[in-house]
């Protein structure tokens, strides 16, 4: 028997509502959350037009179905899913086609599924547990007869074949969803080897994937209580379909320096470093949960996945933006400066929220129109929540000096530090970014997320490295 998809209704009134023209094609996003036993679908956005960049628009083949933009389609993918916060992830695709292309749809959504996840999940830090689930959803629907075929495909095996699932609507499917929430204290530095662009690439990826680790490994704290067996998430509750409340838990995150000495030890090296990027700040993570029946561990391994995607994301962002303001410069930028800082907003009917990250020069009317181009809703600029993680203090702060705020309260600011090195003292610590090219994205790459939740906890020591990904300057 296939999988089941258990959709808010909300899904559906937005897909029956959906206008395509005559003999045209219409692609979107199906994002909710994966479990053993069944999916939740929460979420569903059509993939935005693409402009033609002063080019006309020609159909480049025989049918609308070849004329589909796999990149755009993937690169949308990428942007919304890191939208979304923790706990929730992107689930599949629906394609709308006329009925004489029916036939051919399942082929299209195949070759465009296995693209997208390969696209998502390339410089992914946290590793698949056994228990992950690895099938995706597509969903066809006939834009005459609004008839759906929904169907599933392993994106793990590439020779997989489409099988067979259930798609059932019902009303308020995440209105009582646990929400996980903390602030998270970071501290991370990555050591430099060199400076050129693959090296600083190759140093980012290696320095984030062992804080990864760290993390992943860490003790988890839900609600006071140690988050670590199959023990259910909420207690002595039962559970009531006709419940709206949505309970607010908070996390807090440990982790053991020792345990990390143990794990590289076997691996252990010196290395002569040109230098380091070093991100320290406080940074707000979100994550929700299904109410049916969930683990503490599955909780725990959400808040966690959430607290690397926002922490990565940033530093993505962070090296992408000099990259814009710098234009050709190509030599060692030091100095210090504020990394964008995560706003939430609400998703109309779920009651979920999504977030996004403003740069300091940056305002709500920016992230409205973000959330209106990748997420297809409109939300009110008083809706957007930016007290989570304050005011960005520090940007564009040059030299190897660390300048404080008049109040001091550099803890509370997510901020990059690079320093060069010091020439009246060569024991002195040598900070720097260096950028390597990537072409522009037509979103200019601001779009990013993720996001997890609980107390505010420290989480410190080494740095990791971040993989950018080739596929396209956008991060």
């Amino acid at each position: 028997m296939g999988r089941s998809y258990f959709v808010d209704e909300a899904v559906e009134e937005y897909l029956v509502g959906i206008q395509t023209a005559p003999g045209s094609c219409v692609t979107g996003l199906l994002a909710g959350q994966s479990s053993p036993q069944r999916d939740f679908v929460v979420l569903a956005v059509q993939t935005p037009h693409r402009e033609s960049e002063g080019q006309p628009k020609a159909s480049r083949g025989v049918s609308p179905l070849d004329d589909i933009d796999v990149e755009w389609v993937t690169e949308h993918a990428k942007q919304v899913s890191r939208m979304l916060p923790g706990g929730l992830s992107i689930l599949g695709l629906f394609l709308v086609t006329p009925p004489e292309l029916s036939k051919d749809a399942q082929n299209a959504l195949k070759r465009l599924i296995f693209a997208m996840d390969k696209y998502i999940t390339k410089g992914r830090l946290w590793e698949l547990s056994e228990e992950d689930v690895t099938d995706q959803v597509t969903l066809h629907i006939c834009s005459k007869t609004k008839k759906t075929v929904c169907k599933t495909f392993d994106v793990k095996d590439p020779k997989s074949s489409a099988k067979p699932a259930d798609w059932k609507y019902q009303t308020g499917v995440s209105s009582s969803w646990p929400m996980l929430s903390c602030s998270v204290e970071v501290d991370v530095q990555i050591p430099m080897t060199g400076s050129s662009s693959d090296i600083t690439d190759k140093c980012m990826k290696d320095g984030l994937r062992r804080w990864a680790k760290q993390i992943e490994a860490a003790c988890c704290l839900i609600n006071g209580r140690h988050a670590l067996d199959d023990s259910e998430l909420v207690s002595g509750q039962k559970k009531n379909p006709k419940t709206t409340h949505r309970q607010t838990l908070p996390a807090r995150i440990f982790v053991s320096d020792e345990q990390a000495e143990l794990d590289e030890r076997s691996s252990a090296l010196v290395q002569l470093c040109s230098g380091s990027v070093k991100v320290r700040g406080v940074v707000h993570c979100r994550a929700y949960i299904h109410n049916n029946k969930p683990k503490a561990r599955h909780a725990a391994q959400a808040i966690k996945r959430d607290i690397i995607n926002t922490v990565c994301s940033r530093v993505e962002m962070f090296l992408e933006d000099l990259l814009i303001n710098e234009g050709s410069h190509k030599g060692l930028c030091s100095g210090q400066q504020a990394l964008p800082r995560r706003v939430f907003a609400p998703v109309p009917v779920s009651g979920l929220s999504v977030c996004d990250y403003m740069f300091p020069d940056e305002s709500t009317a920016d992230v409205a129109e973000r959330l209106k181009e990748m997420l297809d809703c409109k939300t009110p600029e008083e809706d957007i929540d930016t007290s989570l993680e304050g005011n960005q203090l520090f940007s564009n702060v040059c030299g190897s000096e660390i300048t404080e705020s008049p109040s001091d309260d550099s803890s509370k600011h997510v901020f990059s530090e690079v320093q060069t090195e010091n020439p009246k003292n060569q024991k002195a610590p040598q900070y720097y970014a260096v950028i390597p090219h990537q072409h522009s994205h037509p979103h200019r790459g601001r779009l990013r997320t993720l996001s997890l939740a609980a107390d505010r906890t420290h989480l410190g020591s080494s740095l990791h490295p971040w993989r950018r990904t080739p596929h396209s300057g956008a991060l």
